[in-house]
């Protein structure tokens, strides 16, 4: 009789890390954008006007917080590598430079977001009453970017030390106090005025700085109790600024690559705006599934720098396999319910049949790419955890030169529907495959394997 897997199973025991740090971050990773949808829920209930701005000013904000997640990513990685070779204290170390680099950057792009504020809304183009709605919210939201990026590098602290838990709880609760004080503030209660616009960015911005300040006393606490030291270090600083370069010429790229694919939907001779229509709604859907496959990439993260620090190789090999089937299976998941759903979403989002039937197939191509997306992200966790940010800068420019002038000549060669079909292919089967081709290609060669604290 066969026996049955033991705690003490190495593939048992990785999975179930894996599930640990991979469950609770999934749920976090869906809290977070709900900041957003609630102030764009309640606004909608002001006016399009109103809406739009919030939607100009949505885009300038995510532009600028997005671009930092090296915040989060970067700390994770250094702080499980140190929780593994056993020194929490320089761990905790190393997360308050984070941390203190993240208020640097925060101030900095406050203070450039605040001076060309002005420019940045007038470039989308926009008539005066939506440029002045954005203006209204987005002076007020720019205050909640140092928040914002705290906790992004307090939230990399907690998952180095293997907790996905915290912040999860965090980001539900910074959710609530979000929604309770955007009804009072833009629509007004008892004594408080409807202050429109401007409230919904203001309480947003009150619910961030109350989440940073749970996030930086968790690991306050745990600092004190290592008696880890939490004052500035220039030079901490700048060796963690110096390791995130790395970090942000992959997001650049990978962001730059996003935005190729939508100017060439929009160029496509799409003059009712249906292939923009269908592009964004399908999108909105691989977003959606992208939380799940980036749960487990995170949990890759915090467990392939534990591993390194440990300076345990077959530990690091056993999970690296744990982790490239997790990601496997988990894209196939995620393909077979965009497939199954194919048919039904489009009236959840809009009542044009002509936006369903490009729908369609493009979400058929999205499901098809699922299962090598799965693989791509969990590869990146891994490296990302490995500190191998340099291969990965380079893997993002180079897959970008290849993908970057076919996507954008697809418009001179295809009717609008044939555009976006092939917009699609592309970004599924050229742009992941090609990115997955050098991950593998990187993961088997073994070269990001460095064991120790370092």
């Amino acid at each position: 009789m066969r026996r049955a897997a033991s705690y003490t199973d190495p593939v048992h025991t990785t999975d179930r890390e894996i599930l640990r740090l991979a469950i609770p971050a999934f749920f976090a990773l869906v809290a977070e954008p709900l900041f957003l949808l609630t102030d764009t829920a309640i606004v909608g209930r002001l006016g399009t006007s109103e809406l739009a701005g919030v939607g100009i000013a949505a885009v300038v904000m995510q532009t600028a917080v997005g671009l930092c997640i090296f915040l989060a990513y970067g700390t994770t990685a250094g702080v499980s590598r140190h929780l593994g070779a056993g020194d929490t204290r320089r761990a905790l170390t190393l997360g308050a430079d984070g941390i203190w680099l993240a208020v640097l950057i925060g101030a900095l792009t406050t203070g450039v977001l605040l001076l060309t504020l002005h420019p940045l809304i007038a470039a989308f183009g926009v008539g005066d009453a939506v440029a002045q709605h954005a203006s209204d919210y987005l002076s007020v939201a720019v205050l909640g970017v140092t928040p914002l990026l705290v906790m992004l590098a307090a939230t990399g602290v907690l998952r180095g030390l293997q907790d996905t838990r915290t912040p999860l709880w965090v980001a539900v609760g910074g959710n609530l106090v979000n929604v309770v004080l955007n009804l009072v503030l833009v629509f007004g209660f008892g004594p408080v005025p409807a202050l429109g616009v401007a409230g919904a960015a203001l309480g947003s911005v009150i619910a961030q700085v109350l989440s940073a300040l749970v996030l930086v006393a968790v690991v306050i606490r745990a600092a004190r109790a290592e008696g880890a030291a939490l004052t500035p270090d220039v030079a901490g600083i700048v060796s963690a600024g110096r390791a995130s370069v790395a970090l942000v010429v992959r997001t650049l790229a990978l962001r730059a690559a996003l935005v190729v694919g939508a100017w060439s939907v929009a160029h496509s001779g799409d003059t009712q705006g249906t292939a923009l229509a269908a592009h964004q709604i399908a999108f909105t859907v691989w977003t959606f599934m992208v939380f799940a496959l980036d749960a487990i990439a995170i949990a890759a993260q915090a467990l392939t720098g534990r591993s390194l620090g440990a300076g345990d190789r077959a530990g690091t090999e056993v999970l690296l396999q744990r982790l490239i089937r997790w990601g496997w299976g988990s894209g196939i998941v995620a393909g077979l319910l965009i497939a199954a759903g194919a048919p039904f979403l489009g009236p959840l989002f809009t009542p044009d049949p002509a936006v369903h039937d490009l729908l369609v197939p493009i979400l058929l191509i999205a499901a098809l790419g699922q299962p090598v997306a799965g693989v791509v992200f969990v590869l990146d966790g891994v490296l990302i955890g490995a500190g191998d940010g340099r291969f990965l800068a380079w893997a993002g420019i180079w897959t970008l030169a290849v993908y970057a002038p076919l996507v954008l000549a697809v418009p001179m060669v295809a009717d609008q529907s044939r555009s976006l079909v092939w917009i699609w292919v592309l970004f599924a089967a050229l742009f992941m495959g090609v990115r997955c081709i050098l991950l593998m290609a990187r993961a088997r060669r073994g070269r990001w394997i460095v064991l120790g604290a370092s």
